[in-house]
């Protein structure tokens, strides 16, 4: 079997199985009615001496499967773990949530972007994207600032000619200054 037919095939199945794995996860939040940073806690505290696991795969599957603010994540972390490892757990899930978009839009165009986004979104961004002559920087700058569609341009960036090197670089240092903010302010309320 060809090497590259190979490589399809398995890339192929490790998207299914993690569509299919954040799926599973998916409905087992909303079947909790997570809506408050204490419904949230309250869940993870279910899972014990794992809980900071689990809030890590939740933070990387909010960004992969958008459907849940990663606020709610800085703040049920930070106020269950303190700042320190609820910043370290958010910000690992967040940057391989980051870094699993960016691939998966490589990997499947502007199909999986229009799956998870509305079209009008997709045409708002890429316009004033093409608007700036360092995407680089309007990307590092987003992921500086609260409330930008950071999930949205992590899939955006996938799509056009931005080296991954360069991606990975601007989201791991852009990305621990808002949730350091998020888990300081949390942890200390």
């Amino acid at each position: 079997m060809d090497s590259s037919v190979l490589r399809r095939r398995v890339t192929a199945a490790a998207v299914l199985l993690l569509l299919i794995a954040a799926a599973i996860f998916l409905k087992m939040i909303f079947a909790q009615n997570l809506r408050s940073v204490e419904e949230l806690q309250a869940y993870m505290l279910r899972f014990g001496v794992c809980a900071p696991l689990v809030l890590t795969v939740i933070q990387a599957l909010q960004v992969v499967v958008p459907v849940l603010p990663g606020l709610l994540g800085c703040a049920a972390g930070s106020v269950l773990f303190g700042p320190a490892v609820g910043f370290l757990c958010n910000y690992t899930g967040i940057c391989l949530g980051s870094i699993a978009a960016y691939y998966l839009a490589k990997r499947y165009g502007t199909k999986i972007i229009l799956m998870l986004f509305s079209e009008k979104q997709y045409k708002t961004w890429s316009e004033r994207a093409a608007r700036y002559r360092s995407y680089g920087a309007f990307l590092f700058v987003a992921t500086l600032l609260p409330l930008f569609p950071d999930d949205f341009l992590c899939y955006f960036s996938g799509l056009i000619c931005m080296d991954a090197k360069r991606f990975i670089r601007i989201i791991l240092l852009g990305k621990p200054w808002c949730i350091l903010a998020y888990c300081l302010l949390f942890g200390l309320l």
